[in-house]
């Protein structure tokens, strides 16, 4: 029975305990919100340059620590070394590029008769942010860091099964002298912790990354309070390989099983133009026999377990024994161990080919023309990511602008860069992440008119 208060940190290489936390009660929430209330006050009234200066510290700090953290996420979470590795260096260098937007928060000065108006950008407060299992630096660092840089004080929530690193990385922010209390991490349950930061009214905005399901949820009370919130959901992403690309790199194996497909951005949905049907189903066959599954740890794996017991269940669900598939191998043992496999007869409207399984599991679907290349990437409820393959730049354009996704590649299978905006059509979510603008979303618009008609000032 789940002991309420603790929560077991699972190696999910070797179902070994690492490590036992306390978790964070609606009371816990409480504290912490009104000490972060404070703190975020005193952050506010500092100058930009200041919380700048601040912030590049904690990125030097995190850059000193990166091989440690790497380590601990591997151990929590099961992530190869070199994905864990640049897990921790996406959260130094977003930090670096959210410091310096600190500096960059601009208003703007209208036109209007009889005065001067102009806008100001200011900080919304305190920030909740409920972080996935799936990346747990990274994406906790996609909501803390630009909410930090724009004068607030952050509360994270990492999620049951991942909080160490999170836990870690609060610990570096005192270190590089951040505000006590600014930066605070609350390990806990989604049913206790996570909806007592939800619901709490000093908590100004709500970032939530997670199932389109618990989603719908944290959007529903966030709505009694008129409480703005940022969701990245779920994916279904489509990698659409037309018969002129270069099927080597299009049909790349890691493009649905990085991070053992535990990824809302994995290209779960490969749809091959039938000229090459045959010959993508040959290489994908080859491509996923090569596939080193192991010892996440061990610099040669190429993919590590997923995440739980629970979440191996969910996957094994959508894979009968005696599917028709291409399949890897996996080690036997300890171990949440599940091999590269790809569905070569599932149906477009089969669950396998609709919804989300998060695990190292992909559909290979034919298609005849470009209308029906789009028609089957469009048919899912989700609107992450995906991919275009092909050398017609014309024909990629086209496809791009008919595909509903919030983040599209062309002969490429990259969806995540700091510098760009990240967010998703339809069930994957609402708003945006990252970017440019990364930090607009922290605050509030302010506009103020000076008449210059009215008594001399």
């Amino acid at each position: 029975m789940t002991d309420p208060h603790e929560l077991h940190v699972v190696n999910p290489a070797t179902e070994e305990t690492l490590a036992t936390v306390p978790a964070a009660s609606a009371a816990d929430v409480d504290t912490a919100v009104a000490r972060a209330t404070g703190a975020q006050r005193a952050w506010a009234a500092l100058a930009p340059a200041d919380r700048a200066r601040l912030l590049r510290r904690f990125a030097d700090t995190v850059d000193a620590h990166v091989e440690e953290l790497a380590r601990l996420e591997v151990r929590e979470a099961g992530h190869t070394l070199g994905n864990a590795r640049w897990e921790a260096g996406n959260a130094r260098d977003l930090l670096l590029y959210a410091a310096g937007g600190a500096e960059r928060l601009l208003g703007s000065q209208i036109p209007v008769p009889g005065g001067w108006n102009v806008t100001f950008r200011e900080p919304l407060g305190v920030v909740g942010v409920i972080a996935p299992w799936n990346f747990p630096m990274p994406i906790a660092a996609w909501g803390s860091f630009p909410a930090l840089a724009a004068g607030n004080a952050v509360v994270l929530k990492p999620a049951e099964t991942t909080p160490l690193t999170a836990l870690r990385l609060a610990e570096l922010a005192l270190d590089a002298g951040l505000p006590e209390h600014l930066f605070q991490v609350l390990p806990g349950y989604g049913h206790t912790a996570g909806r007592a930061l939800v619901d709490h009214p000093d908590i100004a905005k709500i970032v939530f990354t997670g199932s389109t399901r618990t989603g719908h949820e944290v959007m529903e009370r966030c709505a009694r309070q008129a409480k703005p919130v940022t969701l990245e959901l779920g994916g279904k992403s489509p990698n659409v390989v037309f018969a002129d690309a270069d099927l080597k790199t299009a049909l790349d194996p890691f493009s649905f099983l990085d991070n053992a497909g535990q990824d809302c951005c994995a290209r779960t949905r490969v749809l091959v133009q039938r000229e090459v049907y045959d010959e993508a189903r040959a290489f994908l066959a080859d491509a996923l026999a090569a596939v080193v599954v192991g010892d996440p740890a061990d610099e040669r794996t190429q993919m590590g377990p997923l995440i739980s017991r629970a979440q191996l269940d969910r996957v094994r669900s959508y894979v009968p024994d005696h599917a028709p598939a291409l399949r890897g191998t996996a080690p036997d043992g300890p171990g949440y161990w599940f091999p590269p496999t790809v569905l070569t007869d599932a149906a477009p409207d089969s669950p396998a080919a609709r919804e989300e399984i998060f695990g190292p599991v992909a559909v290979l679907l034919p298609f005849t023309d470009e209308q029906d290349a789009i028609r089957l990437a469009n048919d899912t409820p989700y609107g992450l990511s995906g991919s275009i393959w092909t050398r017609d730049l014309g024909r990629a354009l086209r496809v791009c602008g008919a595909v509903r996704a919030g983040n599209l590649s062309v002969n490429s299978h990259s969806s995540v860069r700091y510098w760009t905006p990240f967010g998703g059509f339809k069930q994957s979510g609402l708003g945006r992440e990252l970017g440019p603008d990364a930090l607009n979303a922290f605050t509030e618009t302010k506009n103020v008119f000076l008449s210059t008609e009215g008594p001399a000032l």
